[in-house]
């Protein structure tokens, strides 16, 4: 074969290779932006690097496959709800602990799902594959929380705390859960907002 020939060849083959890398690596950003949305930007801001953060959600996601999440039953389920209306009427009177128990309350709910609850940030994380549109939430009551132990939260930064809890709380209820179990339970879906909103109306 003349040697320009092969030389011409090579080269086309290595820009095919080129070009799939690019293609492979521009497919798998856009799939990580679809699939953690916000979660994504917050991790290229914090990393600075969007392949360190494009690697640390693939960490993500790949350790998520390995735990063994459940949906709740539904009498655990009805538990719940309860135990959270009862968290958000006892706001009123005693916002400081509800809002302590609105923390345990989501940690127990994690627990009993399956996710490992030792630490916020690996909770968070974990949290993220599932329910990136609600992590930040979950970030954003937890930093009230802390600064409610430290006796520098408001009434209103507590509510805005509880809200953030309540819109996780309402997706680890449904998540999991089957269409048919929905069609067969004749039971009204929890919508928390109407207690809220009788509470601020007050």
């Amino acid at each position: 074969m003349d040697t320009g020939l092969l030389i011409v060849i090579l080269v086309v083959i290595a820009l095919l290779v080129v070009l799939a890398l690019v293609a492979s690596r521009q497919m798998r950003s856009r799939r990580l932006r679809e699939k953690f949305g916000p979660e994504y930007d917050r991790t290229v801001t914090e990393t600075g690097d969007r392949r360190q953060a494009e690697s640390q959600l693939q960490e993500r996601t790949e350790r998520r496959q390995r735990l063994d999440i459940i949906p709740l039953d539904p009498a655990d389920r009805d538990r719940y709800v309860e135990a959270w209306r009862q968290t958000q009427a006892r706001f009123v009177d005693e916002p400081a602990e509800a809002t302590r128990e609105a923390d345990r309350l989501i940690t127990d709910v994690m627990r009993k799902r399956g996710y490992p609850i030792d630490d916020f940030e690996q909770r968070a994380a974990d949290i993220s594959v599932d329910h990136p549109q609600v992590v930040d939430d979950y970030r954003a009551a937890q930093a009230i929380a802390a600064a409610n132990e430290r006796s520098e939260a408001s009434t209103e930064d507590l509510r805005q705390a509880l809200v953030h809890y309540r819109s996780l709380f309402e997706e680890l209820l449904e998540v999991g859960r089957a269409d048919d179990d929905r069609a067969d339970d004749d039971r009204q879906p929890y919508d928390g907002r109407a207690d809220t909103r009788a509470e601020e109306a007050r």
